[in-house]
């Protein structure tokens, strides 16, 4: 690596540090999102040219464009928009802090994508139990993994907060569990006795003791927590070990809300459950609720063929 080069990437680091901790005071974002902006971010930065200070300070709209179209153009759409809010994000802590002289986060084209055009797809009850008997309890990663794909299973909770859950955060003795959503949001849910049942199992024959105040830890020295892309990569394994297609963690969202409306649950209920902080969130479910959409189906005109 040449001198302009590392000084380059030292640059590129420095403003996404700073960026990060803004990110935190300004917008109480987790650790994760954080992460992920500033992964975002640092691909932006990276793209424009030497010395990136510099750049930055002469940044305009047509740069800021270019850079969007042409790094989208192969991308999916999750990745595309992930690029966009992080980029947008950027640009304003850099005109808030001075280093640009306007606002650009104008500049950034928005990603094209329907929010209800397509159906939220949840898993088969076949599948659920194969990924959850595909875990050794018999050994400590087994157990582990186990009482994660319930949590995740049984109170659809994202993958960031199995991973963020803390020790103090189950109250064994009312049954419940804090979750620490997005946005430091506190929510406190009922903790299903399958659930708390497979918790325990890991708790008192498999959790190592160390410093880590998570439920969850690594399996091996030294012991830390478990991050959000361990959870992907526990949920990724399962899918292997039961022989099927991967798939994410939040499939597991999606089919708890619609076992949930198949039950007879109504959509505010599914948004509480799931902790949405609007109802837009959930609307997506109405398609898959089949008892509510068959009282609003006429049926087929049936008209004279003679």
């Amino acid at each position: 690596m040449s001198t302009s080069s590392a000084a380059s990437d030292a640059a590129v680091e420095a403003i996404v540090a700073e960026f990060r901790l803004w990110l935190a005071r300004e917008r109480g974002l987790s650790a994760a999102a954080m992460c992920c902006y500033g992964k975002q971010a640092r691909k932006f930065l990276s793209w424009l040219p030497d010395p990136v200070d510099s750049a930055v300070r002469q940044l305009d709209s047509t740069q800021v464009t270019s850079f969007m179209v042409s790094y989208c153009q192969d991308r999916n759409i999750s990745s595309a928009k992930a690029t966009v809010t992080a980029v947008r994000a950027l640009l304003r802590y850099l005109h808030a802090t001075g280093q640009i002289r306007v606002s650009l986060a104008g500049a950034v084209p928005a990603v094209a994508g329907w929010r209800l055009a397509s159906l939220p797809r949840g898993l088969d009850t076949a599948v659920v139990t194969a990924l959850l008997d595909s875990c050794d309890r018999d050994t400590i990663v087994g157990r582990r993994d186990h009482a994660i794909l319930m949590l995740l299973a049984r109170l659809g909770l994202r993958g960031a907060e199995v991973a963020d859950l803390r020790l103090g955060d189950v109250d064994w003795r009312s049954g419940e569990i804090t979750v620490r959503g997005k946005g430091n949001r506190l929510d406190r849910l009922p903790l299903p006795s399958d659930v708390g049942e497979s918790m325990v199992v890991y708790l008192t024959a498999g959790r190592p003791a160390c410093e880590a105040r998570t439920v969850f830890c690594t399996a091996r020295k030294p012991y830390r927590r478990l991050s959000a892309a361990a959870i992907r990569g526990i949920m990724g394994q399962a899918c292997r070990r039961a022989g099927l297609e991967r798939v994410g963690a939040h499939r597991f969202r999606h089919t708890l809300a619609t076992e949930m409306l198949r039950a007879g649950a109504s959509l505010p209920e599914v948004g509480q459950v799931l902790r949405h902080r609007s109802t837009l969130a959930t609307s997506i479910y109405a398609k898959v609720d089949d008892n509510a959409l068959r009282v609003l189906a006429r049926p087929w005109p049936i008209g004279d063929r003679s």
